[in-house]
């Protein structure tokens, strides 16, 4: 990951990053050229956490970047993540759209088991604390994960494998409310961002009205 909190052009892309220390956190956000127009803030929270804002006809979407702290790292440091991402959409008005997405190093397991609002029952593994910590936060928020809410064989549920193991921690959320957007989600199995984490991809279905014309 680059260090520092800058902008830079990516092969057809503009890609945001915040980065502290080379080679450890960092987060990043890459948007389609022709959408850096409606780009209208860029939030750099810190190494962890970021979000966007873009504004698309009458449409205005809120896109967050996550990178949890794993299980071992310490209590304060895991509580200032769950803070800070609290903060962000809590300041997201109820009228705009959220879209979260990163690596929350935590396993929400197979089975719903109590969290069936959030939870779509079709996920990887078995559950641990991180991933009750995610589940409590979508809760909490009345956010849903898509990539637990299709079927699909392990390896479209996958998202990190290396040579002793393989688990599902990337996760994308939005409001419960929009769930009627996604058309799909999945990770894509030939498509590898770094030397163990795979493309998670999702679908989703937007209509925007056409601009009125006055004469």
């Amino acid at each position: 990951m680059w260090v520092g909190s800058r902008a830079r052009d990516a092969y057809g892309y503009k890609l945001w990053y915040s980065g502290v220390q080379k080679g450890k956190n960092g987060v990043g956000i890459l948007v389609d050229r022709e959408l850096t127009e409606s780009m209208v803030e860029v939030r750099r929270v810190n190494d962890r956490l970021m979000t966007i804002k873009l504004v698309v006809r009458e449409c205005t979407l809120n896109v967050v970047s996550a990178y949890a702290p794993h299980a071992g790292m310490d209590e304060e440091v895991k509580w200032r993540f769950w803070e800070g991402l609290d903060e962000i959409v809590r300041q997201v008005p109820p009228a705009e759209r959220l879209f979260i997405g990163g690596d929350f190093n935590g396993h929400i397991g197979w089975s719903a088991g109590g969290y069936s609002e959030v939870h779509g029952g079709f996920s990887y593994g078995e559950r641990n604390g991180g991933g009750t910590s995610l589940l409590d936060f979508a809760k909490a928020f009345g956010l849903v994960i898509p990539n637990s809410s299709f079927q699909k064989r392990d390896e479209y549920l996958v998202t990190f494998q290396n040579t002793v193991a393989k688990t599902q921690i990337d996760y994308l959320l939005f409001m419960r409310c929009d769930r009627g957007l996604c058309k799909d989600c999945k990770v894509i199995p030939g498509e590898i961002l770094a030397t163990q984490h795979r493309l998670l991809v999702m679908d989703v279905g937007i209509i925007l009205k056409r601009n009125k014309r006055y004469v």
